[in-house]
């Protein structure tokens, strides 16, 4: 193994000059993602800067039968880039252009490297917008990867509903195409959605084929409290079931309330639970859905409520949510975060979120929860002191019985994270013998397991 690896370095050293790195550093930048996981080092990390490059890179490593970790900028939350096997880390960093915008049909085709906040800067001018927003200025290579979703998904869509088309560099440097600009086909098997959410097992993607929205006429943003987090859950579930087209409704309990005026003092919100909200459409659109909104809120005693409408006050306020992870960990200095999340159905999100209060409290640890409620999906951040082995016990103990209880009611063990190596032990519980179907389906594509080994299966 080290021969072949030492004969591949010389190899990719050829290709790719210095962007090829050895150093420390940048192996220890490859080693981990953004939440709380045991760290592994690369061997080397590559940056190819085209489809051909990567191709090149792949076809090096699968002679040797080299590990390779496809790496967008590390916002993952579930272990998903960390080499666990070594090897090399691919970059795609540096693919990074916007190639195409079609105004007309909305859509735009990137390299994987393109972040989503560097796409909507394009896209300004056009009057269309990118909506998948997980918080993190990810990729939208690691995005379609993870089948990432986010605030703006309960009207938008996830990745899933995005993604139209894909390149893809198979793991034997084979460059195949998924998909078409069509917004529908019957054609075939639905490869781009095999790839969308494979996390990097099945290939590197190169460049993506995504859908565009046009901007609202008017956008309305809010927050509004209420005494408990079943009084607004159920709002959330009103509103849904009224008919009501939000842009955006997230759930932050009073544990995470607390650490968000912590974190940002100006903020100063009440210490209760809240939902963040926002409305899109015309003037008079807009003002029906907040009148419609409001009478399901008081249905259930909603108070403070806050209206943002300048784009630098509604920036303000979605900025503070996305700083929810830092904002968390501000409730116990020095901590680190163990982090996990679940989706169920509409109609049972109050009782499973009220299962997992229970289970918080029997565990004796300080875990905010935050929510994509208005499609079901809620996010814990468990807090533990660094090295604590009780306490990493229970917060991993935790989080298994959360993810459980999500199965009991119907759910899913991620709705957002993904699986990496965090949710791997999870899968067949949630899948039984479909799961052998996606082992099949690994092994098949790639026999020699070089591509992001030990992670989804």
């Amino acid at each position: 193994m080290q021969d072949s690896l030492s004969t591949a370095l010389l190899e990719l050293k050829s290709l790719l000059g210095d962007r090829l790195s050895t150093g420390v550093s940048v192996r220890e930048a490859h080693g981990r993602d953004e939440a709380y996981s045991t760290p592994a080092l690369p061997d080397a990390v590559a940056f190819p800067n085209s489809t051909e490059e990567v191709a090149h890179v792949v076809k090096i490593c699968a002679t040797h039968k080299i590990p390779m970790v496809p790496f967008g900028v590390g916002t993952s939350l579930e272990g998903h880039v960390i080499p666990i096997h070594g090897g090399i880390s691919v970059d795609t960093s540096q693919m990074n252009r916007v190639l195409q915008i079609n105004e007309s049909d909305l859509d735009v085709i990137v390299q994987p490297g393109v972040t989503r906040k560097q796409l909507n800067d394009e896209l300004r001018a056009t009057g269309l917008m990118f909506t998948v927003d997980p918080g993190a200025d990810a990729t939208l290579g690691g995005m379609a990867a993870t089948r990432a979703s986010g605030t703006n998904s309960v009207r938008y869509g996830t990745m899933r509903e995005n993604v139209l088309a894909l390149e893809v560099v198979l793991p034997d440097g084979s460059i195949i195409e998924t998909g078409t600009r069509a917004r529908k086909s019957s054609s075939g098997y639905d490869l781009t959605h095999m790839f969308v959410g494979s996390e990097g097992t099945l290939g590197i993607i190169t460049k993506l084929t995504v859908r565009l929205f046009g901007q609202p006429e008017a956008i309305m943003a809010a927050t509004c409290a209420f005494d408990t987090v079943d009084d607004a859950v159920n709002t959330v579930i009103m509103a849904i079931q009224m008919g009501i087209p939000m842009a955006r409704i997230e759930l932050l309990d009073d544990v995470q309330m607390r650490g968000m005026n912590i974190f940002n003092p100006d903020l100063k919100l009440p210490e209760k639970p809240h939902l963040f909200l926002e409305f899109h459409g015309s003037e008079r659109g807009v003002a029906e859905q907040v009148e419609m909104f409001q009478r399901a809120a008081d249905e259930f005693k909603a108070s403070d409520f806050t209206w943002a409408t300048k784009t630098e006050d509604r920036n303000r306020l979605w900025q503070a949510r996305h700083d929810a992870y830092y904002a968390g960990k501000s409730l116990r200095k020095g901590s680190e975060g163990v982090v996990t999340d679940c989706c169920v159905p509409i109609s049972a999100l109050a009782d499973c979120i009220a299962q997992t209060k229970k289970l918080i409290a029997e565990s004796g640890l300080v875990a905010p929860l935050v929510g994509h409620v208005g499609d079901g999906n809620f996010h814990l951040l468990i807090l533990v002191e660094p090295d604590n082995t009780d306490e990493m016990a229970r917060a991993k103990t935790l989080a298994s019985a959360v993810n459980r209880a999500a199965l009991s009611f119907g759910g899913t063990v991620t709705g957002e994270h993904g699986v990496g190596t965090g949710k791997k032990a999870y899968m067949a519980e949630e899948h039984g013998a479909a799961y052998d179907l996606m082992a099949k389906l690994k092994q098949t594509i790639d026999p020699d397991n070089i591509m992001n080994p030990g992670k989804i299966v």
